[in-house]
């Protein structure tokens, strides 16, 4: 228990320390943290809401949609960013002293964690503004949607972080990829514009999946289907076992390879 008590500690010192060295210097400071998503959502709101929302349709809440749509998917973006890099860029603590490799891992999801939950006061005051209250059911769902994001960033993390080690080109592959990933996921655009024999593929993606949900649940108090639910979890899941068991297959050698 003792144990446990110092690994918590630890991770949480670390993470500390990550959310802090991240903004050092900057005048704006942990303001960035806010400002990146929020300059992207009034660039593609303004761009997006005529095409997907015309005006006379009813209550505008496409900007809410897309701002949802977009804080989970750079939680998403920073979470896995900054899992892949964790073990290289604290080098000194794998290969100088003995630290559990997956604290580092850990601390470096949690860190993006802590900007998600600052993003989250965002978004409940653009919803106060519009004045659009969601049900509880969704708000719930939401919050369990946002856990799962986690679940996915942590397996990514520990596939990815001993991996990363050897093969730095994963930084700029995953760089592409997180773009292939935005635009393949019904973020800036609602499914439905989507031919309907695509949706069930496209959901098949965690991430897309949650992030049309979320929408669905919070503005229209649509959920998914039971066996839709199943399927997700299932595959988060998986992901999650496979990422333990390559996370003890490639960390041993991480030391000697940094």
């Amino acid at each position: 228990m003792h144990q446990h008590e110092n690994y918590k500690e630890l991770i949480w010192a670390l993470a500390k320390t990550d959310f802090k060295l991240r903004y050092h210097g900057s005048v704006l400071g942990y303001l960035w943290a806010l400002l990146k998503p929020l300059l992207t959502f009034a660039v593609l709101n303004f761009v997006f809401s005529s095409v997907f929302n015309p005006r006379g349709t009813g209550a505008d809440t496409y900007s809410l949609q897309l701002l949802v749509s977009l804080m989970m998917f750079y939680f998403f973006s920073e979470g896995t960013t900054a899992g892949m890099s964790s073990l290289l860029a604290k080098s000194q603590l794998v290969t100088k002293i003995y630290v559990p490799r997956w604290t580092i891992i850990l601390a470096s999801t949690i860190n993006a964690t802590l900007i998600f939950l600052m993003n989250l006061i965002v978004i409940a005051f653009f919803f106060a503004v519009k004045g659009f209250m969601p049900s509880i059911p969704a708000i719930l769902m939401f919050l369990i949607f946002s856990v799962f994001i986690y679940i996915i960033v942590l397996s990514f993390a520990l596939i990815t972080a001993p991996l990363y080690v050897k093969f730095r080109d994963l930084a700029m592959i995953w760089e592409v990829l997180l773009m292939i990933i935005m635009y393949a996921s019904p973020i800036i655009y609602p499914l439905t514009t989507l031919p309907a024999q695509y949706h069930q593929i496209i959901l098949l993606n965690p991430l897309a999946f949650i992030i049309h949900f979320t929408k669905e649940s919070l503005i229209n108090n649509h959920f998914a289907t039971p066996s839709q639910y199943a399927i997700f979890i299932l595959i988060v899941m998986a992901s999650f076992v496979l990422s333990i068991f390559s996370y003890r297959k490639f960390i041993p050698k991480v030391a000697e390879e940094i």
